[in-house]
């Protein structure tokens, strides 16, 4: 690398943005995060490119890493205004080979071969993956998902987290070891639970809609949990609503004070049908103009969690679908 342009370096760079805002997206479950650490990287780059290096790769993949690691650490001492939820990602390509794969499901290497490892790569971006990352501290989830998503060696995390063997084993297993309640109930976002949740999601939707309480209870489970992300932008629940009534109650009262959505579409996020939705300008800015609406559903095709993503924010790489 010693001696290349600017030009050179932003060229190899690029070859592994897919991989690297994959790796961001992981890191952080936020869209628009992945976007600002793809860049910074970038941008150190190009400010002070790496010497004697045949590869940009795991310079590149240590920059993206460490200012990843830098943003929850901020994000977790900051805080954060009621539950926290990551950023829906649009997965509706990620299984078709004749289309281009969304970049959080980045699949080939740049000089072919597989990146996926222990977790499918459209598990990895499902909301349970990633919300079970966030029990992980910022240099387990690192470790994690190179060894179990990515599927790199031992040395090749170690070369890229600047990190000893000895250690990279000791951090993966710790954090195997957190993640111990999420492998026992993998969700893997298989052809029948995509069109368990998609049932779930129209009928429980068509029933609120049109006004059948009993239908629209019958599709929740008993503790059903509802999840609002608003962050303190706009009016949102600021503590999870547990319970098939008390969520129904909640749903219906929030509708009559924000009215039903002027258009609604459901569409691949993150592995899974999700409902995007747009709502009539209210007079309040504090409601929410739109939102994604997804659910997790058990083996009966019952919802056991909502989750409403309502910040523009964590919407920002979501299509919407036309208000006309």
């Amino acid at each position: 690398m010693e001696g290349r342009g600017h030009g050179a370096v932003a060229e190899a760079a690029r070859e592994h943005e897919r991989f690297l805002w994959g790796l961001c997206y992981r890191m952080t479950g936020v869209a628009a995060d992945a976007d600002d650490l793809v860049q910074e990287t970038y941008a150190r780059a190009l400010a002070s490119p790496p010497e004697h290096q045949e590869s940009l790769r795991p310079w590149l993949t240590r920059v993206a890493v460490n200012l990843a690691r830098d943003h929850l650490r901020r994000r977790r001492r900051e805080g954060y205004v009621g539950p926290w939820l990551p950023s829906p990602l649009d997965t509706a390509d990620a299984t078709s080979p004749e289309l281009d794969v969304p970049p959080g499901v980045e699949a080939r290497l740049p000089g072919g071969g597989s990146t996926e490892g222990r977790y499918e790569l459209l598990e990895s971006v499902s909301y349970a993956f990633l919300l079970a990352l966030e029990v992980l501290a910022p240099k387990q989830r690192a470790v994690l998902l190179l060894r179990d998503v990515f599927d790199y060696s031992v040395r090749e995390v170690a070369g890229a987290l600047n990190m000893s063997e000895v250690n990279v084993k000791v951090v993966h297993h710790r954090a195997r070891a957190a993640m111990a309640e999420y492998d026992r109930a993998r969700c893997v976002p298989t052809r029948a639970l995509q069109e368990r949740t998609r049932a779930a999601l129209e009928g429980f939707m068509g029933a609120l809609l049109s006004g059948d309480v009993a239908a629209a209870e019958a599709l929740l489970s008993s503790d059903v949990r509802a999840l609002t992300d608003g962050g303190g932008q706009v009016r949102a629940a600021q503590v999870p609503v547990v319970g098939a009534k008390r969520v129904l109650t909640f749903l219906q009262r929030l509708m009559e004070l924000r009215g039903p959505p002027v258009a609604f579409e459901i569409q691949m996020l993150n592995g899974l049908p999700a409902l995007v939705t747009v709502f009539a300008d209210a007079k309040d800015p504090m409601y929410a103009s739109h939102a994604v609406l997804r659910v997790d559903v058990d083996a009966d095709g019952r919802i056991t969690r909502l989750h409403s993503v309502l910040t523009d924010r964590k919407l920002s790489g979501v299509r919407l679908p036309p208000s006309s």
